[in-house]
């Protein structure tokens, strides 16, 4: 895809992520440096999950987010409108009850979860202030939302360092590492297009959430946000 391609159709963006399911945990290891374990705990600790909690994990692919959710004892839903993600997933781990759905119309009845969360994937769903209004739907009165998803280094000479990694260095190392190279172009137009912090804070309060904050991870290239429903 290209940057001409970015109004996201949601079969394009299902059938691109079909295709880099296969290695999609290791490309991304090898593409974050390996900080995406950080990003990971992050957002664990954001959610702080419960015994007992319902979770839900959206935009979950393979599982890997979800795991330590169930670990803890949380009861986590890990959702994705991929089906080659959710295959993989399940195979891996066959205990998890992974679930089909879309992120603008959840297959879930209003109310079900104390904490909802997505990682790296709200910038790929077709609206994403629909798919924030979709997760306060589904989350009880006073749950929680977190939302992890690539950002704006705050420091001007790293922002440019980092710019040319992402537009030139990613897609190189995609075509030796991917299953689907070509979709780590788009991956990368669509990182460079998406809000900045403040931006998706706006964003999170226009879809009903209240108290939005958020914390840069790794100088910005990375910002945590939480909010209440």
């Amino acid at each position: 895809m290209t940057r001409a391609e970015l109004d996201k159709q949601p079969g394009d963006v299902r059938r691109m992520f079909d295709a880099v399911a296969r290695r999609y945990d290791l490309t991304n290891d090898v593409l974050s440096l390996g900080q995406d374990r950080r990003w990971r705990r992050e957002v664990y600790d954001a959610v702080a999950p419960q015994p007992g909690e319902m979770v839900l994990d959206l935009a979950a692919g393979t599982g890997t987010s979800s795991q330590p959710f169930a670990d803890a004892g949380a009861m986590v839903v890990p959702c994705d409108f991929s089906l080659g993600m959710l295959t993989v997933g399940k195979k891996a781990k066959p205990a998890l009850p992974f679930t089909a759905g879309d992120g603008t119309r959840l297959p879930f009845a209003d109310a079900t979860f104390d904490a909802v969360t997505i990682s790296f994937g709200l910038r790929n769903i077709v609206d994403p202030l629909a798919g924030l209004t979709e997760l306060r739907r589904v989350t009880k009165p006073g749950g929680r939302l977190v939302v992890c998803e690539f950002s704006h280094p705050t420091n001007r000479a790293f922002r440019t360092v980092y710019m040319e990694y992402l537009m030139k260095t990613l897609p190189r190392v995609a075509r030796a590492v991917s299953s689907a190279p070509d979709a780590y172009v788009y991956l990368a137009e669509s990182i460079r297009a998406w809000p900045d912090q403040e931006g998706l804070a706006r964003m999170i309060r226009e879809a009903g959430w209240i108290h939005p904050q958020w914390r840069n991870l790794s100088s910005g290239v990375v910002a945590l946000h939480r909010a209440t429903a």
